[in-house]
Order: structure tokens, then C-alpha cells, then sequence
């Protein structure tokens, strides 16, 4: 049997301390250990700028010195580029969204998707399905390919997933037979390869080795799936169902092979451990409960933990469970339903109701260093930190806070 390192694996080649993508730039919500401070002054972290922005849950991405990001308006979807330092805006593309009439925006009109900055372009999903390759620096529109109308399988909330690169293409899930997941070449925007029957889903896509050999995981609407970036032919896959096929937050995997997958309303959780044999990849379930329960936001593996608030539209306190066999360590209700940047054991937490929290976590519990108060609307977007430099919006405004 062939030696086995379990990775994730970087999918950007990131300058300096950008965060280009969903989730950073290794798509697991993390900084470098040191890269958080013990505390903030008693008055609270700096508010370097302030501004407003329309609506929508979309994340920020940061490359050099720029941020991007979308927003509602005029019911259109909205792609812009701001100065990171002045918090001005750079240029501004509007993607059409004709209204579908089985879309249910009652939670927010979106656009949900984060960009993906690469090779000196903008790749952007807006609310409807529009998928758009602009130039970084002007905004210039390279190519744009309706995916709703060519491909289908955008759900009734609207599309959710973020665009994630390999090589020279870009790889976003579609869902439906035989295309549940696509890769595009980043030049044209043509179809390089598609694949797979599984469901459309919320979720983006990320990588991982097993045995030397790259996978790309989606969990799909009713499953976990794992393919061959090249090609799309299938790796291996696992059952998880939920109610409305609501499957959203991106698993978390470790260096043991243990990937840990949740999602609300009557999915629950499952820690699932991949092992490389011969020439495959072997999955066994070693625990499931509906204890952590998972809605959109993310999760952050520390160790052998996962913490993650767990809830969908009542309470959510962050619970920590072990990855190896599912027990339940500790439950906090210190703050609401929360996204998760870490730097080793230290995190910066947004609450939903726009708290903003340095805390330190362990399986006993969490330890709270310093709070403010920073927005207000439904904070349901993690930050994107570059820098000692958090980038926050809610669902009106966007700011640039210092939080080291």
C-alpha cells in the first residue's frame, strides 16, 4: 500500500496575505497562529472606514489592495471592486437577474456567492445563476454564460455555491444528470469537462489528496461527492440527506482523513473516515447524531474539534465535538449564530447581530478576550481578514475594521 498524506490542499497561489477566495486561501477560514491579538482596547477595535452597500450575503474577497464583492441593486446583481484603504469604489458591474418565479428570496435577495480573484480576473455567480469573468483591474466583461438557462440547476433560493480555481479552469456544482459539477476554462468560458448525477447544492467546492492524488469535494444536495478536477469521473461518495436538500456549509478534513459534514433541519452531522487502499479511496461512517446541526454558516476544525454554531432559526450556541467519535464537549451561548475565522487556537467571531468577538477556544469551552458591537443587519458573511485588517459587511453596509 501506497504511504498516504492527508492535506488540504492550497488552491491559490495567494501574493502576500490576500484572502482571493470563499473562505481564504486555503477555503478553510483560516490565519497564520499569531495573526490575532489577546485583546482590543476597553472603547473596541478601530473603524478604519464605513460605507453602504445593498443587499446580499456574498462574501469579500481581497487581492491587492482591492476588495470585491457583490450586493443587490436595482434589482440586478452587482459586482464591485472598492479600495481597501478608503473603502471607495473602484468600478461596478451590474449581472441581469430576471426575476424566475420559483425563487424564494424570503430570507434575503441575495447574490450569495463569493468571488474568486485569479490571474488577474474576477469570476462572479450572481443570484440567478450569471456567471461573468471580468477584468480585476477595470471590470471589464472578458466572457458571461447564463447558467440557469443553458445547464439548469440553480435552486429555489437562488445559486449559493463560489467558484473555487484549478489549473487553468474554474469549477462551480451545477447539479442535475450528468452535470452536477462543471469545470470552465478561465480564457472563454468554455466547457472543459461535466460530470456526475448528484443534486444541486448550497456549497462550494475544495480539495484534498488522498495518496498523492487531488479530489475535489462537493457536498452535494443529497450527498458528499468526490471527483477528479481533470475530469470530473466520480472518487467515491456518501449518503446525507436533508430536509430541502438544504446541505450549505463546507465540510471541514483533517490530517487523520476524518471529513466532518453538517447541515440543519434534520440532517445533522457525521464524521466520516477516508482511507486511501491500492488505488482508491474508502469511506466508512464512524458516528452521525443530529447534536451539531450546522445551517450556513461555517465550521472550524482546531485539533481533533469542530466547533460550529449549531442551529437553524432558533438558538445556536457554538458547540465543540470531537471528530473521532461525535461526542458533544461543551455548548456556549455567549454569542448568536456565529461564522468562524481562526489563527490556531485563537478566533474572530460575527455574530448574526453584527457582534464582533476575540475569543480563545478549547474542548472545555470558549473564553471570550474582547467584544463590540460593529453592524447590525444579519450579519450571515464571515469576515475576510488581511493584515490585522477585517473586512465586514451586513445586509446594508460594508467596513473596514483593525482589529490588530
Amino acid at each position: 500500500m501506497r504511504s498516504l498524506a492527508f492535506t488540504l490542499l492550497i488552491v491559490i497561489n495567494a501574493i502576500g496575505a490576500d484572502w482571493p477566495q470563499f473562505g481564504g486561501p486555503r477555503r478553510d477560514f483560516t490565519l497564520p497562529p499569531g495573526d490575532l491579538p489577546s485583546a482590543w482596547p476597553e472603547q473596541g477595535p478601530t473603524v478604519l472606514w464605513k460605507r453602504p452597500l445593498g443587499d446580499g450575503y456574498s462574501g469579500i474577497s481581497v487581492s491587492g489592495g482591492v476588495l470585491y464583492t457583490m450586493y443587490e441593486k436595482r434589482d440586478n446583481d452587482s459586482v464591485i471592486a472598492i479600495d481597501a484603504k478608503s473603502g471607495k469604489t473602484l468600478w461596478e458591474h451590474e449581472l441581469p437577474r430576471k426575476a424566475k418565479p420559483s425563487l424564494d428570496l424570503s430570507q434575503g435577495p441575495g447574490p450569495h456567492s463569493t468571488t474568486l480573484v485569479i490571474n488577474g480576473r474576477v469570476f462572479a455567480v450572481n443570484t440567478v445563476g450569471r456567471l461573468a469573468a471580468l477584468d480585476a483591474k477595470t471590470g471589464a466583461v472578458a466572457w458571461e454564460i447564463d447558467l440557469w438557462d443553458k445547464y439548469g440547476g440553480v435552486l429555489d433560493r437562488g445559486y449559493g455555491a463560489s467558484p473555487m480555481a484549478w489549473k487553468d479552469t474554474i469549477i462551480l456544482p451545477i447539479g442535475g444528470r450528468g452535470k452536477a459539477v462543471m469545470a470552465f476554462r478561465q480564457s472563454d468560458g468554455s466547457v472543459v469537462w461535466q460530470h456526475g448525477d448528484s443534486k444541486t447544492t448550497f456549497s462550494s467546492p475544495f480539495l484534498i489528496q488522498m495518496g498523492g492524488i487531488t479530489q475535489l469535494v462537493v457536498f452535494c444536495g443529497d450527498e458528499v461527492a468526490a471527483f477528479n478536477p481533470d475530469n470530473g469521473d466520480t472518487q467515491w461518495s456518501f449518503p446525507h440527506k436533508t430536509d430541502y436538500n438544504l446541505n450549505i456549509s463546507i465540510p471541514t478534513f483533517g490530517a487523520d482523513g476524518i471529513m466532518v459534514l453538517s447541515s440543519a433541519y434534520s440532517g445533522g452531522s457525521r464524521g466520516l473516515q477516508l482511507t486511501w487502499s491500492g488505488s482508491k479511496t474508502e469511506v466508512k461512517e464512524i458516528w452521525a447524531h443530529k447534536k451539531l446541526r450546522l445551517h450556513h454558516n461555517n465550521a472550524l476544525r482546531i485539533g481533533d474539534v469542530v466547533y460550529a454554531s449549531s442551529g437553524d432559526f432558533g438558538p445556536a450556541p457554538l458547540t465543540a465535538v470531537n471528530v473521532k467519535d461525535g461526542k458533544v464537549l461543551c455548548q456556549d451561548r455567549g454569542l448568536g449564530k456565529c461564522s468562524i475565522v481562526g489563527a490556531g487556537d485563537r478566533v474572530l467571531l460575527l455574530s448574526e447581530d453584527g457582534e464582533l468577538a476575540l475569543a480563545d477556544l478549547s474542548p472545555s469551552g470558549m473564553k471570550v478576550l474582547s467584544r463590540a458591537q460593529v453592524a447590525k443587519s444579519r450579519a450571515w458573511t464571515a469576515p475576510a481578514v488581511v493584515d490585522g485588517v477585517a473586512y465586514i459587511r451586513d445586509r446594508s453596509t460594508i467596513q473596514a475594521v483593525r482589529i490588530k
